[in-house]
């Protein structure tokens, strides 16, 4: 995984976290997750808690962000803008599969994006960079559909193609996480590590918690200017 120099200059307090999972078991009961969607949409309910929106400093940095390279952000949301958007209105979560669903619980409750690679269907390394406008990308849930980066769009791209489009908005229907997937890598980002990188490390720990009891292994790995790659 490589956080582009281009990239990194014009976010320099970007810090990613990449947690690994190996050997991960999709198809059992997953207690912790189930529980962890239960109570944020209880805590809804109650008026005790709701999801940070476009107010919300830590959303507000990835609208001011997306208009940086020409996404209009009320348009195009990012992931955890969108999700906890579906979360208010309809009180509940998606249930996708343990391992989503997993990430979606966190990303939400710390009001950070996050998303995930099925590492087996990845070529070569992951880049975080602008676009050129030649690269192809395949929409979660839309094999038949091929979409082209708009030049200076910031994606996750490998060998074959964009694993994600306007940085964190939609993830590629090729790289998905199912069921199935046993080597996967979440990501989870802020692009203001002096401020809500307390908050970034939290939610990986969190999400190790919830991983731990069905993979074998997980490692978590982190990216910035100062160390913009890692081995996974």
């Amino acid at each position: 995984f490589r956080l582009g120099p281009a990239v990194a200059e014009s976010f320099p307090d970007t810090l990613i976290a990449v947690v690994t999972a190996t050997g991960l078991r999709g198809r059992e009961p997953w207690p912790a997750t189930t529980a962890a969607l239960q109570d944020l949409e209880r805590q809804l309910a109650d008026g005790a808690w709701q999801p940070a929106d476009e107010s919300d400093p830590r959303i507000e940095a990835w609208h001011t962000a997306y208009r940086s390279f020409g996404t209009n952000p009320r348009r195009v949301r990012p992931s955890v803008d969108a999700l906890g958007r579906r979360l208010a209105k309809k009180g509940t979560l998606p249930r996708i599969n343990p391992a989503v669903d997993s990430y979606n619980a966190v990303s939400v409750h710390h009001g950070l994006p996050a998303g995930a690679f099925d590492l087996d269907h990845v070529t070569g390394d992951v880049e975080i960079r602008h676009a050129d406008g030649s690269e192809t990308f395949v929409p979660l849930g839309e094999p038949g559909t091929t979409e082209h980066p708009e030049a200076g769009e910031i994606v996750y791209t490998d060998a074959t193609g964009v694993l994600t489009r306007h940085w964190n908005h939609r993830d590629a229907h090729r790289t998905r996480v199912t069921e199935d997937s046993t080597h996967v890598a979440f990501v989870l980002e802020t692009l203001h590590a002096a401020r809500d990188g307390h908050l970034l490390r939290a939610a990986a720990d969190r999400l190790q918690d919830l991983l731990a009891p069905h993979t074998d292994r997980t490692e978590v790995h982190y990216l910035t200017r100062e160390t913009p790659e890692t081995t996974v």
